[in-house]
């Protein structure tokens, strides 16, 4: 535990120089475009697809990630930065591509990846990794379905064999039994190393399904693959607690001097906007409690080739906000079910990877760091939020950045 307290706390007496801000942030002119564009390429190497310099992909190419071919989507991207993250996978600072068409949206991320960085980092921690499918099966009785899961229950180191055999990087971990009368629920927890896994654990899940039907002592009246217990693609209470992806953590200290010079507010004023907000949170029966984690998972998974339908269960957070005994303001923000990889899907496509080489996280060895990025950029973001509010300036923001020259 020592060991890990050291590497999560930036070292009291090593001051680490800030490299320099993303150039021009609010130049929209072709000039500025430009010089941001090179400032990406010094530290990413060529972004021929970013740029626009490369020609439409051969839709060959683009197998296995769309049918029905008729041509690209195309979203605005920006890039923020410096954010100092001192965590297990991620450390270092970064520059963080968002795609997004919410204006106001990158400047005030920008604003939080600055004061996080200024206040020495965010200590990032992933703790769980694990995505689940969850098969189903109907029996004419209970004591049927009673005989299933007991039975099911023994096969579980035959169940992981099979896995095995579909996937090179994946491991199924566990199992857990759920009996609703005749109906019987089978969640099995999957690592998918640097993938999110969804494809990989349906495929899986097949191959075990097939292999308890061979077998089974007593034939279902019928089964499913998915019974809507693996919270794929939905915000669960089920994954809040166990964890459906990447259980990643961040926290930071931000100096009062910096809050009050920053943000123009105190971290007493902010501490009370949380707690108001964590009351209306409970009131509408959210679960957990935060201003915008969507914001930050869905620009980033944007960028960088993610299942943006995860963003259901990727932005389900809690974030707390506290004043510290010496005045400052603590923040932290869990997200306990961030679905995101570094391989597979999406992030073989042009932008995509270019957008994860800008991050150092394309390819293997990539995933955990990437749910580290992602968790310490919402944190940024909801500390960023809660100054806009708490300074009255929210409006005043979305008025200036969010219209096409300050007009509706």
């Amino acid at each position: 535990m020592a060991e890990l307290k050291e590497q999560l706390a930036p070292c009291a007496e090593e001051v680490r120089p800030i490299p320099p801000s993303v150039p021009r942030l609010r130049d929209s002119t072709a000039a500025a475009t430009a010089e941001r564009l090179c400032f990406a390429e010094d530290r990413a190497g060529p972004l021929p697809h970013l740029s626009g310099r490369a020609e439409s992909p051969d839709p060959a190419t683009l197998q296995g990630n769309i049918e029905s071919y008729i041509g690209m989507t195309r979203v605005p991207t920006g890039l923020i930065g410096p954010l100092r993250i001192n965590g297990l996978h991620a450390n270092g600072d970064f520059y963080v591509p968002l795609a997004t068409t919410e204006g106001a949206l990158v400047a005030s991320y920008s604003r939080g990846a600055r004061l996080v960085t200024l206040s020495g980092g965010a200590a990032c921690l992933t703790t769980v990794e694990q995505v689940q499918r969850a098969p189903g099966f109907k029996f004419e009785t209970m004591g049927e379905a009673v005989q299933f899961a007991s039975w099911a229950a023994g096969e579980f180191e035959q169940m992981r064999e099979v896995a095995s055999r579909k996937t090179r990087y994946g491991r199924l971990l566990e199992m857990r039994v759920q009996l609703q009368a005749n109906l019987v629920y089978l969640i099995l927890d999957y690592h998918t190393g640097d993938a999110a896994g969804q494809n990989m654990v349906t495929i899986c899940t097949a191959a075990v399904c097939e292999y308890l039907m061979a077998r089974t002592p007593v034939e279902p009246t019928y089964w499913v693959l998915e019974s809507n217990m693996s919270g794929d693609k939905k915000a669960t209470a089920l994954s809040f607690f166990e964890t459906r992806g990447r259980h990643t953590t961040a926290e930071v200290v931000v100096p009062r001097v910096l809050v009050e010079e920053r943000l123009r507010s105190t971290p007493e004023r902010i501490a009370d906007f949380w707690r108001m907000g964590l009351v209306g949170a409970v009131q509408t029966g959210s679960i957990g409690a935060s201003g915008h984690v969507a914001n930050a998972v869905t620009a980033l998974f944007l960028a960088c080739g993610q299942d943006v339908a995860c963003v259901s269960e990727s932005s389900v957070a809690l974030c707390r906000m506290e004043v510290t005994d010496a005045g400052d303001l603590y923040t932290s923000l869990t997200l306990p079910s961030l679905i995101v990889g570094s391989v597979g899907g999406g992030t073989r496509l042009g932008t995509a990877s270019e957008c994860l080489r800008i991050l150092g996280c394309e390819g293997e060895g990539g995933g955990t760091k990437l749910a580290e990025i992602t968790v310490a950029l919402a944190l940024a973001g909801e500390i960023s939020i809660a100054g806009a509010m708490c300074a009255g300036e929210f409006a005043l923001a979305h008025a200036a950045l969010g219209r096409p020259n300050g007009h509706g």
